[in-house]
């Protein structure tokens, strides 16, 4: 018979829940107000489709690149939150590329942060995911969806074959979901957003970066693609079935607001 404490043991090691932390930008942050503001990231709504066994932790923000999601202290943060057989899923890409903004992070530079970050989390025993940007909503003339990203993605899949880590091409995949809704069909999916229906929104909005649910919900599927077709095998058999899927949100990390960089 098996002692009791090796038994007890070896059910908390099966009953261990999968932690996953959502690295990134925007697109896949965390959104204040969701009463009065219909934009989710697809990072805030990755948990609908795991079953409570999947812990999804969502450090992502809003405007940052590798640059300044590591300079503020953000990068830092999150790692002293990592431990051995986490998941980690980093997508960034929309603001590096950007020479107007601060958050501009140059070529080369952009591929020694992913290279950093995918040490680090190798380091913790952990296991680092990377995706590469979603697509913007733009069509040419004849209804063909526009690359608005031709470069950082790139950089993304080198890192990811050089260093043979996983990558779920998340460019590629929401390219082939604007195909399907088409130019009206997608509208929905981005934030366009008519005057007075929401609250914070009052003259709304016209916005083909970021999601409405229904936009955050087809990226996070676009993951869990990604997730089925590498055979991830610790979150896979943690998924749910389609039918059971229903919007769940990601619960603030506590202290993520207070982070500061290291003086």
């Amino acid at each position: 018979m098996m002692p009791f404490l090796a038994f007890a043991a070896l059910c908390s090691m099966k009953n261990r829940p999968v932690k996953v932390f959502m690295i990134g930008d925007s697109t896949m942050a965390d959104k204040p107000d969701i009463a009065g503001n219909p934009e989710r990231g697809w990072g805030m709504v990755f948990p609908s489709f795991f079953n409570d066994n999947v812990v999804v932790e969502n450090h992502a923000r809003n405007g940052r690149s590798t640059k300044t999601f590591i300079a503020e202290g953000r990068w830092n943060f999150a790692l002293g939150r990592m431990g051995k057989g986490d998941y980690v899923f980093i997508q960034f890409g929309h603001n590096d590329e950007v020479e107007t903004k601060k958050s501009y992070t140059p070529q080369d530079q952009y591929e020694a942060n992913l290279r950093r970050m995918v040490r680090d989390v190798l380091d913790k025993g952990a296991h680092p995911i990377l995706c590469t940007s979603v697509a913007r909503r733009k069509f040419d003339s004849v209804g063909n969806p526009v690359d608005t990203h031709p470069v950082y993605p790139e950089i993304m899949k080198k890192v990811a074959k050089d260093m043979n880590v996983p990558l779920i091409d998340m460019k590629a995949k929401s390219t082939e979901v604007l195909k399907k809704y088409g130019i009206e069909g997608s509208k929905h999916l981005y934030m366009n957003v008519e005057p007075g229906k929401w609250k914070s929104l009052p003259a709304g909005r016209q916005d083909d970066t970021h999601f409405q649910d229904a936009g955050a919900m087809e990226m996070a599927k676009l993951a869990v693609e990604g997730i089925e077709e590498l055979n991830i095998k610790p979150l896979k058999k943690n998924l749910l079935n389609p039918e059971q899927v229903r919007i769940k949100y990601t619960t603030p990390v506590e202290g993520i607001d207070k982070v500061r960089p290291k003086q």
